[in-house]
């Protein structure tokens, strides 16, 4: 599109198309923490690993081999 058709647009206004003042902030924090379990690997234990699913698979090996136990409740930090 030649320069002299493009519109000239405040840089610091939003657009009425993106008006979130109505917005409730945190809506779907709750549903979305519910579903997710989120671990950081150290950075020495991580270059151990390629992938998610070389993670998993060497953490469900692990559980194969230990008896089960009873889980800890858990606590946010």
């Amino acid at each position: 599109m030649p320069a002299s058709k493009k519109e000239k647009r405040e840089t610091d206004q939003m657009r009425r198309a993106y008006d979130f003042s109505g917005g409730v902030r945190g809506k779907y924090a709750a549903r979305f923490a519910r579903g997710t379990n989120v671990v950081v690997l150290a950075p020495d234990v991580a270059d151990s690993f390629k992938t998610s699913k070389a993670v998993n698979e060497a953490l469900r090996s692990q559980l194969k081999r230990k008896p089960a136990r009873k889980a800890r409740p858990l606590t946010r930090r």
